[in-house]
């Protein structure tokens, strides 16, 4: 069998290389796989599974080993693309290239030191830490408003909250969003939770700051919103936790994707 040279597979049939991105490729959960689908290609980019150069598998394997549509796998690569780490080109030996970013010039900062100034000095322990937390709060925080259920001025500035998100221009999202989070926090009734909630959003908003806006991401994140208040509304904790904890780690993932 004829190795197919210049692939992101490699080797005979494609095995040896196949092997390695196992080690990173799975299915993603529904909920989030455009996020997911973009943090796994991101790490066979960093992790150098794939050689600088060398093709990515084709788009049809990618989707089916990813468990996402072509559709949305496109969308991922864009992303890939618009960030400078992958480059497409068409015909007979085309296909999805991988481009590695440079190494810095001689009097330039390390790696490391970039790195650090990406992720804002925080380490990746402190990432998946800060990240974990914020999770635990909000997703008991969205519980406990559904399951106590919120009086009509308080269910009126939460909808307020959503819509301003829904209005908001690209540039000014990320603060709307963080006052819809802080305001469904603020309505559990807990000034600790809120307090600590504050705190660790602060640090999600200084790591949220260093990545670029995804469009595709934030369309999915005003779903998520919408079911969330929806669910807190409705009176249904098991829901307002469920959705919580799913938007949360789509998060994460962008986030471990960009910056671990």
């Amino acid at each position: 069998m004829r190795a197919d040279h210049g692939t992101g597979l490699g080797g005979p049939g494609g095995r040896p290389e196949n092997d390695r991105l196992a080690a990173v490729l799975r299915p993603v959960r529904a909920g989030n796989g455009f996020e997911e689908a973009l943090e796994q290609i991101l790490q066979i980019v960093r992790l150098g599974l794939v050689p600088d150069g060398e093709r990515l598998p084709a788009e049809r394997e990618l989707a089916e080993r990813l468990g996402i549509s072509r559709v949305m796998l496109r969308e991922v690569l864009k992303v890939l693309a618009e960030q400078g780490l992958v480059t497409s080109r068409r015909g007979r030996y085309g296909g999805t290239f991988v481009r590695h970013p440079q190494p810095p010039a001689p009097d330039a900062e390390t790696a490391e030191d970039l790195r650090r100034s990406v992720a804002g000095a925080a380490g990746d322990a402190e990432v998946r830490d800060t990240l974990r937390f914020r999770e635990v709060l909000e997703t008991g925080a969205a519980e406990l408003c559904a399951s106590r259920g919120l009086e009509r001025a308080e269910a009126a500035r939460l909808r307020a909250a959503l819509d301003a998100t829904r209005n908001a221009a690209l540039s000014d999202y990320r603060r709307s969003d963080t006052l819809l989070h802080l305001t469904l926090v603020e309505l559990a009734g807990s000034p600790t939770l809120t307090a600590q909630y504050a705190a660790v959003r602060a640090k999600v908003n200084d790591l949220l700051g260093r990545i670029p806006l995804l469009v595709r991401n934030l369309e999915h994140a005003q779903q998520q919103h919408a079911e969330l208040v929806d669910a807190v509304l409705s009176g249904d904790p098991d829901r307002a936790r469920s959705v919580s904890r799913e938007h949360c780690a789509g998060t994460a993932a962008l986030l471990r994707g960009f910056l671990t």
